[in-house]
Formats: C-alpha cells, structure tokens, sequence
C-alpha cells in the first residue's frame, strides 16, 4: 500500500497513457478563449486543476514502471549478448598460448577462455586465497609443476595448461569435470562424483564455456577475414 499504481503489462501502460492524452487534450479545449467568462470561467480552471493534479498522479508511477521495464530489459540483453568486442587476447600471449595448446593437446580458444576467466588477461592478478596470474596458480600447485614465476606469463600459462590438462586425463576428458577439478579441487569432485553443488564452480564453468564459444566465434570470423 504504498500509493504505486502496478501495470500487468504494457499494452495496459499504453491504453493508460492514451486515456491521460485524451483528457490532457479535452482540457486543453475547454480553455480555449472565449468559452467561459466570470464566475463559470473561475470554476472550469478549477476543475482543470484538478484535472491537472489527477493526471500527474497517474501518468508518474506509469512512466516510472515503464523507465524501470525498459532499464531492466536493457541490463537482461547486455548480459544476455555480450559482445565479442569485450573479449580481451594480448597479441604479446597468442603465440605462447598456441604453443602450450599444442604442447599439452588443448584447444587454443578453451584456454583463452579459461584465462579471461580466471585473471581477465591480468598477469598481476592475485586472489584472496593467493592464486596469481593469468591462470590463477597457487603456491603448492605452481610448486609442483615446476613454475619459477606465477607472474611470468610464459611460465604461468604452460604451467596451468599442463595442470588442466592433468585434470582432463583423470576425469577421462570430460571438459566440465577438468573446469570444475581446476576451480575446485579434484578431490571436490571425486567427494561428490560429479561438479560440487558450489556456486561460485557452477559460475566458473559456464562462463568458460561461454568465453570458449564466443573466442571460437572470433578465431572463424578472424580466418575467414585473413582469407
């Protein structure tokens, strides 16, 4: 009860507003010079205050729910269709993101995505537990795979393209699983046979899967530019 008029939808907003037009414009006419004088003319302009007063407290809480539709609308499309213009590939990382794929068998465009997921292509980036780097590797998991440098992007990316690929051979190259073991933890995994009922591993996986479709998009479209 808080004095806001609620629509179910926005062919009601319309009809609504074409109402309010129509009665702007018969107040509009009843002022036309000429039609009134004295004591009638005192009483139609109070009336067309009135009528004023009643069709700004109708039309505000309309336009308000239609500004707030349309805003709402708006946000729910960027996030839907991103652009692939908002994809970050340093050319200075392309040639030793190539070769560790070729290295370790993965695909070029799975690990740019795992790297816009993981640091957004920051080679300095540091999470709260202490991952760093492109692919976010931790002390004890950079340890054990030889990484001198975390933040050395040569040694950080083949580092974490081998760990990846270590977790695709122990979850029999199920792609989701590998996503979730490097998120989470293999042994996550393993506890509840499948990808943790976590949300933050959820979210991980299926914004890697949706960078990987979309850097596949832009390798096609950059091959088919070059030809």
């Amino acid at each position: 009860m808080n004095g806001i008029v609620h629509f179910s939808s926005r062919k009601e907003i319309v009809l609504r507003l074409g109402l309010y037009i129509v009665l702007v414009t018969l107040a509009v006419v009843l002022l036309v010079p000429g039609q009134s004088t004295g004591v009638h003319d005192a009483a139609m302009r109070g009336r067309l205050s009135d009528l004023k007063l009643a069709i700004s407290h109708q039309t505000e809480p309309v336009k308000t729910q239609l500004d707030q539709s349309v805003a709402k609308n708006t946000s729910r499309q960027e996030n839907r269709s991103p652009k692939n213009s908002a994809l970050r590939v340093k050319t200075g990382y392309h040639a030793i993101i190539e070769q560790a794929g070729r290295k370790h068998g993965v695909e070029a465009a799975l690990i740019q995505a795992i790297i816009m997921a993981e640091s957004s292509y920051n080679p300095r980036a540091v999470s709260n537990r202490g991952a760093a780097g492109l692919m976010q590797l931790m002390p004890a998991t950079a340890d054990a795979l030889g990484v001198k440098d975390r933040f050395d992007p040569e040694h950080n990316i083949n580092g974490g393209v081998r760990y990846f690929k270590i977790q695709l051979e122990r979850f029999d190259g199920d792609t989701r699983l590998a996503l979730a073991a490097y998120n989470a933890g293999a042994r996550k995994v393993r506890q509840y046979n499948g990808i943790p009922p976590f949300k933050a591993t959820r979210s991980y996986i299926a914004r890697v899967f949706q960078y990987y479709e979309r850097y596949k998009d832009l390798a096609s479209s950059t091959s088919a530019n070059s030809v």
